[in-house]
């Protein structure tokens, strides 16, 4: 059935979809020396990225605890963080599936396979393009974990070559054909500009879903 779904996607959009899943894997790397240099046992990242399945809020727990954090308030940070998943799953609800296959397609819910899944023209592209992402999130993200600890003690400290920017920059690049839309950069650049305002003042987590209300911008 997924087969059938998938040769429904143009090329171009297959080929961003595994660049955003491969640089998801490169973050997982990352990630997972973080979480070796930090000295967290190899089971802890790796059943974080298969079981959570949510980079900034595994970022954001190992961090917490590294630093002498309760587990329980990092946990409660990650959901936090994790809020905009409300919304997306009423955006979503046709996409994930129904019955058994629905909790596999509420797990594999993320960032990427949202927004992959909401940008294609016909409901059979949605579905697919949805689903695929997804899926290589799903596969490559404690893949990158475990290539990560491999290496982590090798690699104090991953940020100091950029790791942790990758994922950031192909999401730009990304992104910067939809601003030429005049109306579509009005509002992602006052959805940016409230985010970064609310920073100082804002639990960690909150700026991203103030972001949203850029959407209520007109063009005048």
């Amino acid at each position: 059935m997924f087969t059938r779904h998938f040769a429904s996607l143009k090329g171009d959009t297959v080929k961003a979809i595994f660049l955003v899943c491969l640089a998801v894997g490169v973050v997982g790397v990352s990630y997972g020396s973080l979480a070796m240099a930090y000295g967290f046992p190899l089971w802890v990242p790796l059943a974080l990225s298969t079981l959570v399945l949510a980079g900034a809020s595994e970022f954001m727990f190992i961090g917490i605890v590294a630093s002498g954090g309760n587990p329980l308030a990092a946990a409660l940070a990650g959901l936090l963080v994790n809020a905009r998943h409300i919304p997306f799953g009423v955006t979503v609800r046709e996409l994930v599936g129904q019955r058994a296959a629905s909790f596999l397609g509420c797990h594999i819910m993320n960032d990427e396979s949202v927004v992959f899944g909401l940008s294609q023209s016909t409901a059979e592209q949605r579905k697919a393009a949805y689903w695929l992402c997804g899926l290589g999130v799903a596969l490559l993200w404690p893949a990158g974990v475990l290539v990560g600890a491999a290496v982590g003690k090798l690699l104090p400290a991953p940020e100091t070559i950029g790791l942790d920017a990758v994922f950031p920059a192909i999401l730009l690049a990304l992104v910067l054909p939809a601003l030429k839309k005049r109306t579509t950069l009005i509002r992602a650049s006052s959805g940016a500009l409230l985010s970064l305002a609310a920073v100082p003042f804002a639990p960690v987590g909150l700026p991203v879903l103030l972001s949203l209300l850029g959407l209520l911008t007109r063009k005048k």
